[in-house]
């Protein structure tokens, strides 16, 4: 049965990119990543694409490509485009569908617009901590948000170091299945990808 994944943050730099790869992998699904801000010549969808070694994943295009690395919503002003949810039709195709946001849940892309309006209320949403000062509040009030707008929070990845304490009070404060986490790791690449894959599929289904 297909699914659709989005994946988000409780900030930026927290490793959606590596997550959404994993989760790609996992399923043999499809990768989008609706609004790419800077870094266009190796973008999120670059670097996915690069970590992946299935056969059956198709990439979708960015459907907006901005130039400067900020905000969404300043990089559009920027670029002189402007950017709504309506404008951002999700591709069709025979797998699931791994969609990775742009920062956290409450980014905005436009000054009306969130990251969170991009999402419906059938997706498997996916958020990805990474632990540092303050990473409990931020964990524990994008739980609340998503639940506040009715969406469903899937499960949570922790990313990078682990620190047990923090995971656990996540986990019961917040509600919220854990999925498994991602080491800091010394590299990543296709090998490490598919090992992690591993580990992580059943829990998607």
């Amino acid at each position: 049965m297909k699914h659709t994944y989005f994946v988000t943050g409780i900030g930026t730099e927290v490793g959606k990119t590596v997550a959404s790869a994993i989760l790609t992998e996992a399923l043999e699904a499809d990768y989008w990543k609706p609004i790419q801000a800077g870094d266009l010549d190796n973008s999120d969808s670059h670097k996915v694409e690069r970590l992946i070694s299935n056969d059956k994943t198709v990439f979708h295009k960015n459907r907006f490509a901005l130039k400067t690395p900020i905000s969404p919503h300043a990089a559009a002003e920027i670029d002189q485009v402007k950017i709504t949810s309506k404008k951002i039709k999700r591709p069709k195709g025979e797998n699931s569908l791994v969609i990775e946001g742009a920062g956290g849940l409450l980014v905005p892309i436009s000054d009306k617009e969130t990251i969170a309006d991009l999402m419906q209320p059938e997706d498997r949403i996916i958020l990805v901590s990474r632990h540092y000062l303050g990473s409990i509040n931020h964990t524990l009030l994008t739980i609340e948000a998503l639940e506040s707008r009715d969406l469903n929070c899937f499960g949570i990845i922790f990313s990078g170091e682990e620190n047990k304490s923090t995971e656990s009070i996540i986990e019961k404060m917040g509600g919220i299945k854990v999925l498994g986490r991602i080491e800091q790791e010394p590299y990543f690449d296709q090998n490490v990808i598919k090992e992690y894959a591993e580990l992580f599929r059943e829990k998607l289904k």
